[in-house]
């Protein structure tokens, strides 16, 4: 007899680490926080823009801070024609491969944004994902800084109409050539060769860019020999001399009670580097910019301490940071941080043309964002569920259907019960579960009338769950008959209230 094979193991229903599942509310809060947000692009007069989610690597470039990871923080794989894709990191690199390829149609400069998902091969942790959404905004083709403050400007708004307050939020901005002025003074870069001490300058940059999460104490021992965290792990610093070391840290310290007193500090620490003082003149004109348009230093702050991760940055840079507090998983009042950031990277499109092209933008991190909506209360509303359509005579599944269609036609969502209609209880748990707001009832007595029974979820809630069977379910105060005629205005108003 034939040994039987044994049957593969099923299998396991889990996610990949790093990645997660977005249900129904949250998709729905999401949609309608982008919709607000979009809506201040399209007043600027910024197209939308579509690209794929596989990029070459070569066109992707090497930019990610975390150049540590396997294929440097990027999800790659090698194609038949030996062409290495990867996913997009983010949605600046594409941009810069579109405007290169088609520039010659595009209009200059070329105003657009985008919306989608990005993938990074990073270390996954509490509310850190490999997969995530931005929402972008980019200006291709102007040198301007005042390209660089409408961006600031447009940020703003699209923060407020996404539903986060004026006293609750702050842009930083600053500029790369600033710091590369100061490392010029520090010895760590030369301008006649900008390769020499790569590295170091590297380290140095993404060292500064945690100075919110490590401070002024383990910032400072990282651009020395190193830091031991809380847990013991040794992390091995940039080695840089002290005084290049005091040097930096005046920089991150630099910011003054005023944007004059920050770019006057600015000035005298780039000192004789070109690059340096071009960086404050740029820092300058934005803030002016700023001001004129009705932004403030209260919500626009020069702010030394902003560096940016990505490497392609090469001038103004800022970051949107939400000022209120919220409990950590312990229970400790903290800040909730940064939610966007963005700025220059004129060098970008020149990859691929060997021309400069001046570029600036600003992504907004879609789940940040609506994280702290959630956390602030501030954001969409709770989703509504459709309305339910139930079915009390299975022979009688078109009337519902037009029913669900006449209330569909006037603009509201509904849905017809498609499970098991046997139990009535169950139709009215699924509506619970659907966060339905207002349930119909049509026997083949209401039909017979020209009437349905309209039930008020929100009314009924307490109730709901010790109902099982249609004539409890009509005993309710909460219910009431109309006519079919009066159907749409009948709905309307109970989900207005």
């Amino acid at each position: 007899m034939a040994k039987k094979e044994k049957a593969a193991p099923r299998p396991k229903a889990i996610q990949p680490r790093g990645f997660r599942d977005y249900f129904g509310a949250e998709v729905a809060s999401r949609n309608a926080m982008l919709r607000a947000i979009t809506d201040v692009y399209h007043q600027h007069g910024f197209d939308p823009l579509e690209t794929s989610a596989v990029e070459t690597v070569e066109a992707l470039g090497k930019f990610l801070p975390d150049v540590d990871r396997p294929n440097a923080g990027v999800f790659a794989w090698r194609d038949e024609d030996e062409c290495w894709m990867a996913l997009r990191y983010d949605l600046t690199a594409p941009l810069a491969r579109v405007y290169a390829q088609h520039r010659n149609t595009l209009p200059t400069p070329y105003r657009r944004y985008a919306v989608g998902p990005v993938w990074r091969n990073e270390k996954p942790g509490p509310g850190r994902y490999r997969q995530f959404y931005q929402c972008d905004a980019d200006t291709v083709g102007t040198a301007s800084p005042a390209a660089d403050a409408e961006i600031c400007a447009m940020l703003a708004t699209a923060l407020e109409a996404a539903g986060i307050a004026k006293a609750d939020y702050v842009i930083r901005i600053n500029n790369r050539k600033v710091l590369n002025g100061v490392m010029e003074a520090a010895g760590l870069l030369d301008p006649a060769d900008p390769s020499a001490a790569a590295e170091a300058r590297g380290v140095a940059l993404r060292t500064i860019d945690k100075l919110d999460r490590l401070g002024t104490d383990g910032v400072r021992a990282l651009l020395g020999p190193g830091r031991k965290d809380a847990s013991g792990a040794y992390t091995e610093g940039a080695g840089l001399r002290a005084d290049a070391i005091d040097l930096l840290m005046g920089f991150v310290a630099a910011g003054g009670d005023s944007a004059a007193a920050t770019l006057s500090t600015l000035r005298d620490l780039v000192g004789a580097s070109e690059t340096g003082q071009a960086g404050v003149a740029e820092l300058a004109a934005i803030a002016e910019a700023l001001e004129a348009a009705g932004h403030g230093p209260e919500r626009m702050i020069l702010d030394p301490s902003v560096v940016r991760g990505l490497g392609y940055y090469t001038g103004a840079v800022f970051e949107a940071e939400l000022t209120f507090e919220i409990l950590d998983e312990k229970g400790r009042p903290r800040r909730f941080g940064s939610v966007a950031g963005g700025g220059r990277y004129d060098d970008l499109v020149k990859r691929f043309t060997g021309q400069a092209v001046p570029a600036t933008g600003v992504s907004i991190g879609v789940d940040r964002l609506l994280a702290a909506l959630d956390a602030k209360a501030a954001g969409a509303t709770a989703d509504t569920g459709p309305v339910i359509v139930t079915v009390m005579d299975r022979d009688r599944m078109a009337d519902y259907f037009a029913l669900a269609t006449t209330l569909r036609r006037a603009g509201i969502r509904c849905e017809v019960y498609l499970g098991n209609p046997k139990n009535f209880g169950n139709q009215l748990k699924y509506a619970d579960q659907r966060r339905s707001k207002v349930a119909i009832i049509q026997g083949s007595d209401e039909a017979a009338r020209g009437v349905v029974q309209l039930k008020d979820l929100a009314l009924g809630a307490e109730l709901a769950a010790k109902i099982d069977s249609n004539d409890a379910w009509k005993a309710q105060p909460a219910q009431a008959e109309v006519a079919v005629a009066e159907l749409v205005p009948a709905v309307q108003a109970i989900l207005a209230r």
